[in-house]
């Protein structure tokens, strides 16, 4: 399985990858959107996205707007893991095509249970 970890933030950006590796996933990462989109092309498709939402040039809700609006990357499982915790923002998140919603700070325990909930965790 590979993912790619989307955050401007470095140490988030560590935690959430080294959460994938020991459920088996290869981890790309990028700082922000834009980085992201750089990254899949020459990547591929990948089979999940953890992605934050406040991140400069171009945020994660757009990119989970234009992963979705891609063909070849529209089968990709996107998970928002951000401090955006109102309803609103979650429902606009989910109807851009967001599959889970984690709000920071997380345990280590939540992120698994969204992971499995989503079929990827061991």
């Amino acid at each position: 399985m590979r993912a790619i970890v989307v955050d401007d933030s470095r140490a988030t950006r560590t935690i959430l990858r080294r959460a994938l590796v020991q459920e088996g996933f290869e981890v790309f990462e990028a700082g922000d959107g834009r980085q992201a989109l750089d990254e899949l092309k020459k990547t591929g498709p990948l089979d999940l996205a953890l992605v934050d939402w406040n991140m400069p040039i171009m945020t994660g809700y757009e990119l989970v707007c234009e992963v979705r609006s891609l063909r070849d990357l529209d089968g990709m499982a996107i998970m928002m893991v951000t401090t955006e915790t109102e309803t609103s923002q979650v429902q606009r998140a989910l109807e851009a095509g967001a599959n889970e919603y984690v709000m920071k700070p997380f345990t280590p325990d939540v992120l698994r249970e969204k992971l499995l909930l989503m079929g990827f965790a061991k």
